[in-house]
């Protein structure tokens, strides 16, 4: 009977068992805390953070209601930049070592341990396939026998995982492997084909981590050569079918994603085409407005489209009429330029513009100022009287600014007779390159 109720005594710690997640940061000075999130579908949610010792230690208990998953230890300024990914299962503790010179090593943690120590195996193996291919080997035995050991590998993985949440990592990362001797372009194409296939886009698990953001950037910007707008295009309707019907919240994050890297390189055409064929549809279904808002400015104001229309008035001969940007009728082409007198880089613009166009009586520059309030406008727009000056108040609020997407100083749009945009020039350098 006293065993009995020893037990019983017990249960309650046993069920209620903590564990800790410990570290060693080096070199210890670069260093003061480690925080620890939570890693979700849609984010990051904070759970606590560890004081890191002077020999650079830390330890954070877990909550005993922490649940298993994904966490994300953050070490560093920007957060999205310094930081690293593991998994709890909630059986075990989770011991690491940190270094800037050696990176991420896991020291207690069977999930982690396996996860870690497969994908440096699968390195190597890729590392190896590389080089056959570089040095443009036909031996077909040598070959054979690298993607033996690649599919050796990956089974012995999958079989040591089972049970484990690092499978399904294992299992989404699973390689493409010929059946037999492939040339570097037919494997390139294959791999590719094949890149997305064991992917389940619905696994919460894949939907926390990194894993789904690096495969399709890979996917989309890393496997081939091909650059071209038909393969980015196809590309992304492949990508769309491999995600499937359904999982809208993970397919707009990733979509999105691929999206702004494609305006970051203005590549207009492919971005416009994402918007019409999936992501205003996918921003209005999950009701992402800030998104939305982003694909129609984005779109209204690609090259080929008409300038967004805004009030101005002209002084001549000492009259002032008001009008708008469509109704002007005084020149072949115009510069729309976005400035502010607060702005250095602007004042250092504003007067090259203006020595490159006094030879170029058929462009009218339109100076719209971004501003908190009139005075260093008023003084500032002196300097140049052959513009067309427009009055922006609120700044960075400003409506006219907010449809033209303007998200720095100075932004230029050239539009032709009929205010069409053919031109977004970055600076007066380009702009001096875009009128040769």
């Amino acid at each position: 009977m006293k065993k009995l109720l020893f037990l019983i005594a017990l249960l309650p710690t046993v069920l209620c068992a903590q564990h800790k997640i410990n570290g060693i940061f080096s070199p210890a000075n670069e260093f003061t805390y480690a925080f620890l999130y939570q890693s979700t579908p849609t984010g990051s949610d904070y759970i606590n953070r560890g004081k890191l010792e002077a020999d650079g230690s830390f330890s954070i208990t877990l909550d005993s209601t922490a649940t298993a998953g994904l966490y994300k230890i953050v070490y560093a300024l920007p957060p999205e930049e310094n930081n690293f990914d593991f998994i709890y299962n909630g059986n075990e503790d989770v011991s690491l070592t940190f270094s800037l010179e050696k990176g991420l090593e896991f020291t207690e943690s069977n999930e982690n341990k396996l996860w870690s120590s497969y994908t440096k195996s699968m390195e190597l193996v890729n590392m190896t396939i590389s080089n056959f291919y570089t040095k443009e080997n036909t031996d077909e035995k040598g070959f054979n026998d690298i993607f033996k050991t690649l599919k050796d590998t990956q089974t012995a993985f999958e079989d040591a995982s089972k049970g484990t949440m690092a499978s399904t990592f294992i299992k989404a990362n699973r390689p493409y492997i010929p059946a037999y001797f492939e040339d570097i372009t037919t494997y390139s194409s294959n791999l590719k084909k094949n890149y997305l296939k064991h992917i389940d886009f619905s696994n919460p698990l894949l939907q926390s981590s990194d894993f789904l953001v690096d495969r399709v950037l890979a996917y989309v910007f890393g496997i081939s050569a091909n650059t071209d707008i038909e393969t980015y295009k196809k590309d992304i309707d492949n990508l769309v079918i491999s995600i499937g019907d359904g999982n809208f919240k993970i397919k707009t994050i990733l979509l999105e994603l691929i999206w702004r890297r494609f305006t970051q390189q203005e590549n207009e055409t492919v971005a416009n085409y994402m918007a019409d064929n999936y992501l205003l549809q996918l921003a209005e279904q999950t009701g992402y407005s800030t998104l939305l808002e982003d694909l129609v400015v984005y779109k209204n104001n690609a090259i080929g489209m008409k300038a967004q229309n805004f009030d101005l008035a002209i002084t001549n001969n000492g009259k002032t009429s008001t009008t708008n940007l469509h109704d002007l009728d005084i020149a072949d082409q115009y510069l729309v330029i976005f400035w502010s007198s607060a702005c250095g880089h602007c004042l250092d613009e504003l007067p090259k513009v203006k020595d490159l166009l006094a030879t170029k009586p058929n462009l009218k520059v339109i100076a719209f100022g971004l501003e908190d309030e009139a005075a260093s406008w008023r003084k500032e727009i002196a300097n140049f009287p052959d513009f067309i000056h427009v009055l922006g108040l609120q700044k960075w609020e400003n409506p006219v600014s907010n449809q033209y997407g303007v998200k720095s100083t100075p932004s230029y749009f050239l539009l032709d007779k009929n205010k069409t945009i053919i031109a977004k020039p970055y600076d007066a350098e380009a702009l001096k390159q875009v009128l040769k």
